[in-house]
């Protein structure tokens, strides 16, 4: 019998379906968490590299840190916002919900596919979010970051072409 059409829980296509589901429910949520995530500038003692102890100058230096929190949301950076409020065939009224939805949904999206919840819907869902994205960034000329996504939806259709594997969910059917 071949392994593609062995009953095991641990055929290959189970085990492919399973690196594609971890790898885009990781990507989702790592992607929704830093929308909530901002670069700030600190300063902190310098250090001796020798010594491990501050120089004793008092010398400070700037460090650029991530920092997270619910208050520092941003669904992209503003010169995208700025380059998308431009676009007319981007219909503005529908930029700001958008922005307002997409952390949270990238996160739900990245959790329920990790824990096998609705799995095909999520993916669905996944692979329409990436294709939004994707034609606005096509639209303000962005082909590099269009071609990156273009990447993820082809994961997520191969994702759902083996959605029949799914051995190691909560809700199968879905």
């Amino acid at each position: 019998m071949s392994s593609t059409n062995s009953p095991s829980l641990m055929n290959g296509q189970t085990l492919a379906f399973l690196v594609l589901r971890g790898w885009l429910g990781i990507r989702a949520l790592i992607a929704g968490i830093d929308k909530y995530s901002e670069s700030v500038k600190v300063q902190k003692p310098l250090m001796d590299p020798v010594t491990g102890m501050q120089d004793p100058s008092g010398a400070m230096v700037d460090v650029i840190q991530k920092v997270y929190g619910l208050h520092r949301y941003h669904a992209v950076p503003q010169v995208l916002q700025d380059k998308f409020a431009l676009e007319p065939l981007l219909p503005g009224f529908l930029l700001k919900p958008f922005y307002t939805i997409l952390g949270p949904a990238l996160i739900i999206l990245g959790i329920t596919l990790l824990l096998g919840l609705f799995t095909r819907i999520s993916l669905f869902l996944q692979g329409v979010l990436y294709i939004v994205l994707t034609i606005g960034l096509m639209l303000i000329n962005q082909n590099d970051g269009a071609t990156f996504l273009g990447i993820h939806i082809v994961l997520v259709a191969m994702a759902l072409a083996l959605a029949d594997n799914n051995r190691f969910a909560l809700l199968k059917k879905w």
